[in-house]
């Protein structure tokens, strides 16, 4: 259970490697500091911040960002080191743009999470004003055990004066530092999505939500947390909760804050026409839905907003379900202690029967609260049936029959479908799993699982295989949904075993070139677009994006990589790291297939890899942590229904269209 700590409370660690997620209303700096039983920082080296973001058991982001996640690993602190501080700043303001005090600001958000996401504790800073830096919290060692306590304590001058009061010779000199750095990454920040406005809510019923955004972190990514931004993408940046989606997050992504469906790149200046409504439904029926009856500023939007209220909606029912359970059990636990501890009831049959009753209102509780779970479940139900076949591509399922009218798309499209997500408690419904676009982090197509969750064996020969097949679906949606000629894909196969899976991208031309096989050509891959990362990088930082070299593909860019580590030195895995870090900022993007069980060799050199990836499974696995109101979502990937050349008839016409320009 998550502890919710307020200021000065602290709770006790029981793992060692954990992350810090942090959600603020603005890009903030985010650094750790590490100091001794004094709380001292000994010197510059012992405190990892965008200039040095990787320091013995730290590693921070490299630049100013709404969301952050910091890796910690207290096994790999010394002796020396008692205190580990986790600090917020805002960057300095350049030419008055900005916020330059916390108090104008939402109030950040923290949470200590283990590397399964599972949510230790989170503390909500309040009652800043003036500050401009903040000492959010701190694990600390206490008699040969960690703990997490919430500190809040606020700087006006900002780092220079944290650093100072912590007893830094170099904190004016490292402050200055620490600000250079985020300004040198400013162009690349990650901004909070705008506040929700009331033109923005969606009317909808639902049942009482057990834990609102208001009262933890919101899963980022894809219509509901993790659709889990599945992200990001917490989309894992613009949305609320998503799954492991967007955002749930796979443990991976988190927001604060109410949900905001507006999507800046398609407003205009007039107001956006009213959504379809349905006819009004007779007395004492549900009204009956309609696909794109959520607010947006096109139907393509609406649709969007639509999903991502389904997944509430079914998040917080069950919830509540789960909770109404849960306060059953807890009363009939306590009937039957009472009974028993009464030496009265054991004297005839009063005792059965007080034992009888207990039973008899729990079970009547349950039934209450399913016979509720199960209305609202076929309200989603009925509502998925009108909005599924409405869903444009990038929405819809490899089955709608919108994949038989495909035409090569003009703009790209607000999100991308992955799969699907379901509840073990309303197993009729399955929400679309929708990913922001452009990609803000890359994917990990897990192959390294053997067993299901009906209990069936997977042997390693079949799950890679299911593993390509469902990376190459992925990469087939992507290229079908962006503009021709915007999106290309390289694929780095070393020794050719992913051939089969990969042949409806090869024998339809829609690869950049030919899947580069052996050492050699992994080396010639990952320098081509390591040097293409560097480029853009110092053409934007130049403010001369015109100085690209004549020819310059400027279309987003997908790398496949199959079969990882083999092929792979050590010089190979540091640019796949440096593409992960640094490639999704100038349109760079990762798909490992991969079992993360063969790289173990590597040690922990790797983990920052695998935690920026978001995982994705080829059979259901119910990995998607939603740190909104704590549920796991089964994922399921995406499907080509047996036997359809859906796939390649797409892809034919993607090809087409590159060759001719014509869509």
């Amino acid at each position: 259970m998550t502890a919710e700590l307020v200021r000065g409370q602290n709770h006790p660690l029981s793992q060692a490697r954990l992350e810090i997620r942090i959600s603020a209303g603005t890009p903030v700096a985010a650094a750790a500091a590490l100091s001794d039983e004094n709380g001292r920082i000994h010197g510059t080296e012992w405190v990892a911040h965008p200039g040095a973001p990787v320091q013995p058991g730290l590693e921070v982001s490299r630049q100013a960002a709404a969301d952050h996640r910091l890796a910690v690993d207290l096994d790999a602190m010394t002796e020396a080191v008692h205190r580990v501080s986790v600090l917020l700043a805002l960057p300095a303001p350049d030419g008055g743009a900005g916020p330059a005090r916390f108090g104008a600001v939402a109030a950040p958000f923290v949470a200590v999470t283990g590397l399964d996401g599972t949510e230790v504790a989170s503390y909500t800073i309040t009652g800043l004003d003036l500050e401009s830096a903040v000492v959010a919290l701190e694990l600390y060692r206490r008699q040969g055990a960690w703990k997490v306590r919430a500190v809040g304590q606020g700087y006006a001058g900002g780092l220079a004066e944290l650093f100072a009061d912590q007893g830094l010779a170099e904190a004016a000199q490292l402050a200055s530092g620490i600000d250079e750095a985020v300004a040198r990454g400013l162009a690349r920040s990650v901004q909070a999505p705008p506040p929700r406005t009331s033109e923005g809510d969606r009317s909808r019923q639902a049942a009482a939500p057990a834990v609102g955004p208001d009262q933890g972190a919101a899963p980022q990514g894809a219509p509901g947390p993790v659709p889990p931004s599945y992200g990001g993408q917490p989309s894992g940046g613009q949305g609320g909760p998503q799954p492991a989606y967007g955002g749930a997050t796979d443990p991976h992504a988190a927001s604060v804050g109410p949900v905001n469906y507006s999507h800046p790149g398609r407003q205009t200046s007039a107001p956006p026409p009213p959504p379809p409504t349905a006819p009004p439904a007779q007395p004492g029926q549900p009204a009956r839905p309609v696909a794109g009856d959520a607010t947006g500023w096109s139907m393509e939007e609406r649709l969007y907003n639509q999903v991502w209220g389904m997944f509430e909606d079914l998040a917080r029912t069950t919830a509540a379900y789960r909770s109404a359970v849960d306060f059953a059990e807890s009363r009939m636990d306590k009937e039957l202690e009472q009974a028993l501890s009464d030496p009265r009831s054991r004297i005839g049959g009063q005792g059965d029967a007080a034992r009888e009753a207990a039973r008899a209102r729990y079970s009547q509780l349950v039934d209450q609260a399913r016979a509720s779970l199960d209305r609202d479940v076929a309200q989603l139900v009925a509502e998925a049936e009108v909005v599924e076949p409405a869903l444009p591509p990038a929405f819809a399922r490899w089955d709608n029959p919108c994949w038989h009218a495909y035409r090569v798309p003009m703009e790209i499209p607000m999100a991308l479908r992955l799969g699907d997500l379901r509840l073990p408690e309303a197993e009729p419904i399955r929400i679309p799993m929708l990913l922001r676009l452009p990609l803000e982090r890359g994917l990990w197509i897990d192959s390294g699982r053997t067993d299901s969750l009906d209990g069936s064996f997977t042997d390693s020969h079949d799950m890679r295989r299911l593993a390509m097949d469902t990376a190459v679906a992925h990469a087939a949606r992507l290229l079908a949904v962006y503009p021709a000629g915007e999106f290309t894909v390289h694929v780095v196969d070393p020794a050719g075993s992913g051939a089969r899976a990969l042949a409806p991208l090869t024998q339809t031309g829609v690869l950049a070139g030919p899947p580069a096989q052996g050492a050699a050509g992994v080396t010639e891959v990952l320098a081509r677009l390591t040097q293409r990362v560097d480029l853009v990088q110092m053409a934007l930082r130049g403010g001369a994006p015109d100085a690209l070299p004549p020819g310059f593909d400027t279309s987003q860019q997908l790398l496949i990589v199959n079969d990882f580590p083999h092929g792979f030195d050590d010089r190979a895995v540091n640019q796949l790291r440096y593409l992960v870090d640094e490639g999704p900022s100038v349109g760079v993007h990762l798909m490992m297939v991969a079992d993360r069980e063969e790289s173990a060799g590597y040690g922990p050199l790797l983990d920052p890899l695998w935690r920026a990836l978001l995982r994705l499974t080829p059979v259901p696995d119910d990995h998607l942590a939603d740190p909104w109101v704590g549920h796991a979502w089964t994922y399921e990937p995406p499907a080509v229904p047996h036997g359809s050349e859906v796939l390649r008839q797409v892809l034919t016409k993607v090809a087409e269209a590159r060759r001719t320009g014509n869509r």
